[in-house]
């Protein structure tokens, strides 16, 4: 149906994706959980559509998902280049299996990278195809429609999975109640804060004190007994997400 309107938490945006790589759905990478919870089914935008909160800066945010992904699963770690920036350089015996992520440690298995470069060249390749992922999934739904009679529009709407507000619970449990994180939502959690995003998030998960100095407690790897993560793969993670956060800020002015 073309002419549908997008029901209440519906996204619109202009074109549709139909070049991506099959989806691999055997689990969902942190990259796909991040883009699944920065989408807002209740924005309050006019006609009821939802919105996916900093695109201005989406895709640092999803390239940093991904190097932490990397990380997390020892398929990279990071040094020191030579005027003091953070570089990431593949585990040249241990490539991911996910094709996303594969892609990516392809690009930096050729030679050491500064995380900046790495997140400012794998970044904008992302959005689509982890939303296709999610479409797949069920986590969203994608509609097409007309707009003004002529124009085709593609529309995401949220899912039945139930997955998002499955993620959210566990970010606010972290955030609010403070339970203590699995590495995933950890890592989740620090990339949500070093988004810049947070605050949008205030119905759900209110924006204090506390659960800024939690946030920055994860950003900085501070993680907590039940996070199984190596004490150098947190740093690494810490690492990213505080490039992440360097690279938004400068992005945001011009967004």
């Amino acid at each position: 149906m073309t002419d549908e309107q997008p029901r209440e938490g519906a996204i619109v945006s202009s074109g549709t994706s139909g070049t991506s790589e099959p989806a691999d759905l055997r689990s969902p990478i942190l990259a796909e959980d991040l883009l699944l919870l920065l989408f807002q089914p209740r924005s309050g935008r006019r006609g009821g559509a939802g919105d996916i909160a900093g695109e201005g800066t989406l895709y640092y945010v999803l390239a940093g998902a991904v190097l932490a992904d990397l990380g997390l699963g020892e398929h990279v770690r990071t040094g020191t280049g030579r005027i003091g920036t953070t570089t990431v350089e593949a585990v040249a015996d241990n490539p991911p299996s996910d094709h996303l992520l594969r892609s990516s440690w392809e690009y930096i298995a050729g030679k050491p990278r500064s995380v900046q470069t790495v997140l400012a060249a794998r970044g904008p390749g992302l959005r689509e195809p982890l939303l296709d992922r999610l479409v797949a999934r069920g986590d969203l739904n994608r509609r097409q429609r007309k707009t003004l009679g002529l124009f085709r529009t593609s529309v995401l709407e949220e899912g039945d999975s139930g997955r998002r507000a499955g993620l959210l619970a566990d970010v606010r449990a972290v955030l609010v109640d403070g339970a203590e994180p699995t590495t995933r939502v950890a890592a989740l959690a620090a990339l949500l804060y070093g988004s810049g995003t947070l605050p949008q998030f205030s119905r759900d998960i209110p924006w204090t004190s506390a659960v800024i100095t939690r946030a920055e407690e994860l950003k900085d790897g501070d993680w907590g007994a039940d996070a199984a993560a190596k004490a150098v793969t947190r740093t690494m993670a810490a690492n990213i997400v505080s490039s992440v956060i360097v690279a938004a800020a400068a992005a945001a002015p011009r967004s």
